[in-house]
Formats: structure tokens, sequence, C-alpha cells
């Protein structure tokens, strides 16, 4: 797992600065998680980027408060295994890794991950490199 995850980190981010982006909910902007996580210890020099507060229920009970933390680190692989085998073992969930352009994007789940590339061009070149990853689903699912 680490090893795929890995190549196509090198694929996007080889010779590059990257934000590395992990994310926590809680049912007030600034209170704790709504949920224990071991985001802060395995991304221990990120800053609180921002809050995305969701307020429509009219019950104050219901709202949430989802807060992006980031930090902009030289891709070097291996540098967020760490993160990864937490998002794997779903300890953490909601990591992405971007260019500093934000035009590509890496954001591992336990069963995989979605690669959100500038182009369709280059979404076709990748899937062309590991067409043996691919679920042997029509659409590659």
């Amino acid at each position: 797992m680490l090893d795929r995850y890995n190549t196509i980190l090198d694929e996007l981010f080889a010779d590059t600065d990257v934000f590395v982006v992990t994310m926590d909910w809680s049912d007030t902007p600034t209170g704790p998680p709504g949920y224990s996580t071991p985001r802060p210890t395995l991304h221990p020099g990120s800053i609180r980027w921002w809050t995305e507060s969701d307020q429509d229920d009219p019950d104050p009970e219901y709202h949430t408060h989802t807060r992006l933390y980031a930090d902009r680190r030289r891709w070097s692989r291996g540098c967020v295994d760490g993160l990864l085998r937490a998002v794997a073992d779903e300890a953490l969930v909601e990591v992405f890794i971007a260019d500093t352009k934000l035009r590509h994007i890496h954001h591992p789940y336990d069963g995989g991950a979605d690669v959100i590339l500038a182009t369709p061009a280059e979404r076709d070149r990748m899937r062309d490199r590991h067409t043996d990853w691919l679920s042997s689903h029509p659409a590659g699912l």
C-alpha cells in the first residue's frame, strides 16, 4: 500500500513543495475535536488553515465546524507515511496532499486514493502507467 501511494505521490510531486492537509471537526469553531484522532501527533507542524462551518440546521446541536490544518514541505518519498498508515487503518480520515498551485491533489482513503489532475490528458497518462492496479470493473473503479 505504501509503495503504491508513494509511487503516485513521487510522480505527482517529485522535486516540488506540497501542502499536506488534515482535518477534524467539532460542534464549535474552536472546541475540541468531535472524536479522538491521532491528527495532532501525526501532523505536528500544521497550522489551522481554514474552518468551514455548517450551521444550516436551525438546531445548534447539529452545527458542525470542519477544520483544515496544513503545512508546506518539500516532497520526499515517505514523508507522509505515518499519515498514510493512519488513513489505511481508518484511524484518520480526510487527508490530502497537493502541489502549491492546487493543480494536482492526492486524497488517500482506506481502500485506495483519488487523484485529481489538471487535465484529462494527465489523468489518462497516469491511468495508462498503472493499468495493472485498476479493478477489473469496466470503469476501472
